[in-house]
């Protein structure tokens, strides 16, 4: 379906039938993608007194808790709340769910002692001068690997200090990134990326949030889209999300 959208007094056109999902769903397996040193989520029917809430198992419906970490188990939104003291909630911060987006492709550079990085530098060469309200990161070498990958213990790369500043700095407010955190996985807690862009504590942006463990797909091409940033309700620093992107035609 077609639809001219009128965002920031300018007009678009984008092809609502033909959605790009860039969100890793979550099962029940080894095979979904993890970290931070837990176990699997688990997806497990309901059981009260010999009764089994599962259809093949002779009752009437379906019926099943999950148990999973939003920010380990997947593609998941966040807000400042998950690194304040005060509590602060994803479901208050996200108000907006729309968003004129730039999707780039960065290919980490090496760092220090064995780390692999994303720059100040390398994100403004890829924006050519844009200012995206959101910003879609992809890293190469981009591998279906990464939709069920065990990234415990890897050391993934990260964004530098002076990355989220510079985002932070040109008014991006959804920064979405393909690793499981935009700080390096062992940092003695220094979470200097997240800080920055969030601005924290000096004057945190509570409206602003970052996106982590999507995945961008090979075919899909660098460059201008709209964002669809959709979460469940939770009443949480972070809740599972499914950011969808459609092209400007």
């Amino acid at each position: 379906m077609i639809t001219k959208i009128t965002y920031l007094n300018n007009t678009y056109t984008i092809d609502l039938s033909k959605s790009l999902d860039i969100s890793i769903p979550l099962i029940a397996s080894k095979k979904n993608p993890n970290a931070w040193y837990i176990d699997a989520p688990k997806i497990e029917p309901v059981e009260d007194d010999g009764w089994i809430a599962k259809v093949s198992e002779g009752a009437s419906i379906n019926f099943n808790n999950i148990q999973f970490n939003p920010h380990a188990h997947g593609t998941h939104t966040e807000c400042y709340g998950h690194i304040s003291e005060e509590f602060y909630s994803i479901n208050k911060a996200l108000k907006q769910f729309f968003f004129l987006a730039e999707v780039i492709t960065v290919a980490p550079e090496s760092y220090g002692k064995g780390d692999f990085v994303i720059s100040k530098k390398q994100i403004e060469k890829a924006l050519k001068g844009a200012k995206p309200q959101a910003i879609v990161i992809r890293t190469i070498p981009n591998t279906a690997e990464k939709r069920s990958k065990q990234y415990s213990h890897t050391n993934w790369p990260y964004l530098l200090e002076d990355a989220a500043l510079y985002l932070r700095e040109i008014g991006t407010e959804h920064l979405l990134v393909d690793m499981p955190s935009v700080d390096k996985e062992k940092d003695d807690g220094d979470l200097l990326a997240h800080r920055a862009f969030w601005n924290y504590p000096k004057a945190p942006r509570k409206t602003a949030t970052i996106t982590e463990f999507i995945y961008v797909k090979n075919d899909i091409k660098d460059g201008t889209y709209f964002l669809n940033l959709q979460m469940a309700s939770f009443v949480n620093d972070a809740s599972p999300s499914k950011p969808v992107l459609y092209e400007v035609l």
